[in-house]
């Protein structure tokens, strides 16, 4: 595919999707989204890792408010459509997805970062639930991610007031992973991404995997599946070495495999 709203960079186990509209900070039009979705599925589960970041001064500014004639979109289609199979790639992607998120994130663009499993953010970024503003609720994926991630009482805060909250607030409330500097931004989410993709990669799909069923299980639902996955993990070549090494005290050289 022939990409004109992203640019891809994949070597040494990392593949950084960035988002190239920063002309109108990187909003989401049905060509990003399209563009999105294919990258998420030719190259998710070939990498170690996949970066989400936005090229300029913001990371995503949620839906292009200037993509055809708004009123007239069916919001439950796009929706439907569009959002959902990228969200649920983002979510079923089998190795660790990061949300380096340099700037403003807001709307249907802030809920994109939280899809992802880690998010590191610049201290100059910005997380908004922009959705009243325009009579809106807040949509992709947004109204499930939030509560678990903050509680129910940030969560309605957030959305119905629509105000910013600072990268460093993100993180207070536990909304984020991290907060960096803006001088050392990009090296931190690069050096975080090559250590995950140094990592043991059976173990991290499992660690996903058992995370994301840990709200809809009860105990003994959620303790079979820890031992299930933990079977497969023992039965890796990452296990071994990750023993071995330990052994020998020295780093372990884990393969994935």
């Amino acid at each position: 595919m022939d990409y004109q709203t992203i640019s891809l960079e994949c070597e040494n186990g990392l593949c950084v999707i960035t988002l190239q509209r920063p002309d109108v900070m990187n909003a989401l039009n049905a060509q990003m989204r399209a563009e999105l979705l294919h990258a998420m599925r030719e190259h998710g589960a070939q990498a170690r890792v996949v970066i989400l970041t936005g090229a300029g001064r913001a990371f995503c500014s949620g839906q292009d408010l200037g993509d055809g004639n708004v009123a007239q979109i069916d919001l439950e289609r796009v929706l439907r459509d569009e959002y959902e199979p990228l969200l649920r790639e983002i979510v079923a992607c089998p190795v660790p997805v990061v949300a380096a998120v340099n700037g403003a994130a807001a709307g249907a663009g802030a809920n994109l970062a939280l899809a992802c499993d880690v998010v590191i953010a610049a201290e100059s970024a910005v997380f908004i639930q922009a959705f009243t503003r325009i009579g809106l609720m807040p949509d992709a994926g947004g109204t499930w991610w939030l509560p678990r991630q903050v509680g129910l009482a940030r969560a309605m805060g957030a959305a119905l007031f629509a105000e910013r909250i600072s990268a460093r607030q993100a993180a207070d409330w536990g909304m984020i992973w991290e907060t960096v500097s803006d001088d050392v931004f990009e090296a931190h989410w690069r050096a975080r991404a090559a250590h995950l993709a140094q990592g043991p990669s059976v173990a991290y799909r499992n660690i996903k995997q058992a995370l994301q069923a840990s709200s809809g299980n009860g105990l003994d639902e959620q303790l079979e599946l820890e031992a299930r996955l933990q079977g497969e993990c023992g039965e890796s070549r990452d296990f071994r070495e990750g023993v071995l090494a330990f052994r020998e005290k020295r780093a372990a050289d884990f393969e994935g495999r």
